[in-house]
């Protein structure tokens, strides 16, 4: 089935994006979407604009943490070391 079957295709605006890692991406919207700010490069994933001489900055990410990272922000030394003096009598049926 060629376009002749399917009648005349839509007008089409290509659009050029770029990361901060310098890709160029060029999706085509119809010509009378609305063209969005950003685009997800499709080779690195980061988010592209339209400017090329300041793309958007690339999302930070947090380090994973482990369980025990995240207790230590919530406790001290001091209070870590009660719990753990508690627990252990309790184990040994001190209490």
């Amino acid at each position: 089935m060629g376009e002749a079957e399917r009648g005349e295709s839509a007008p089409r605006l290509r659009i050029s994006f770029w990361c901060s890692n310098g890709h160029e991406t060029q999706p085509s919207f119809a010509h009378d979407a609305q063209v969005p700010e950003t685009w997800d490069c499709p080779r690195c994933g980061f988010p592209a604009g339209q400017d090329r001489d300041s793309p958007p900055a690339p999302p930070r990410t947090e380090p994973y943490k482990t369980h025990l990272a995240y207790v230590r922000e919530r406790r001290s030394d001091a209070d870590g070391e009660a719990i753990l003096a508690e627990a252990l009598a309790k184990l040994r049926g001190e209490i």
